[in-house]
């Protein structure tokens, strides 16, 4: 009868629990560690430019704001996109995070500008910075509040922002709130390639990166490659 058969019969059942998705040779294990390490490089990420910060008190001369606005941006979104498009417990998880180190590091950069500059600060930034915070603390509580009903199984191939929806009959079509959530996900990896840019701009126009932490840099490029491995 239906239902008495498990989804993943071959496969490790941990990661079927955890993950959703069913791994049953090596080369789908291989996906599923290297997905995990590149989560904890982005974790990781955030530490070494918060030392840096700390140790030469010129946070604000070496990062762009507008670099920092762009990832804080992009996580937003990305949170936001992760649950319209009902992802998983870890992805909702390690997205929240993300946004939660964003504010750090612009919290950091706030400080160092305000105490370098003897209370000059610029209002444009402090302004954007108030408004993603509080954009922030709104969202994550109305989609909170909202989750367990727009939930429903999926599939999990690589990001859910890219998973399918199966049932006895088929393939089903995406959801609105799927679409959506994909639109708000691509949205979001376009402010993050282009948050490189300001950041690239500022290092040109010091002709310096002092200031600036060389593993928040690598750890990001291996997460990115795990990730693309990953997939």
């Amino acid at each position: 009868p239906p239902g008495n058969l498990p989804d993943c019969p071959n496969g490790s059942q941990w990661v079927m629990e955890v993950f959703n998705e069913c791994t049953q040779d090596s080369r789908d294990i291989a996906s599923v560690v290297l997905g995990l390490v590149s989560i904890l490089c982005f974790v990781a990420a955030s530490f070494p430019q918060f030392y840096q910060a700390w140790k030469t008190g010129i946070m604000d001369q070496a990062l762009s704001v507008y670099f920092l606005l762009g990832w804080l941006g992009g996580d937003i979104l990305n949170l936001i996109g992760s649950f319209l498009a009902s992802q998983l417990p870890l992805q909702v998880y390690t997205a929240i995070y993300y946004v939660f180190a964003d504010l750090v590091m612009l919290t950091l950069y706030c400080y160092y500008k305000a105490k370098n500059e003897s209370r000059r600060f610029n209002i444009r930034i402090n302004a954007a910075f108030v408004f993603l915070s509080l954009g922030t603390v709104l969202t994550i509580s109305f989609l909170g509040r909202d989750a367990a009903v727009m939930q429903d199984p999926v599939t999990f191939k690589g990001r859910s922002l890219l998973s399918i929806r199966l049932d006895e009959f088929g393939l089903k079509p995406f959801t609105r709130m799927e679409i959506i959530g994909f639109t708000i996900g691509s949205i979001s990896s376009v402010l993050y390639l282009c948050s490189r840019i300001p950041q690239i701009y500022t290092n040109y126009k010091r002709q310096s990166t002092v200031g600036v932490s060389y593993s928040l840099f690598a750890l990001v490029m291996l997460g990115n490659l795990l990730y693309g491995l990953s997939v």
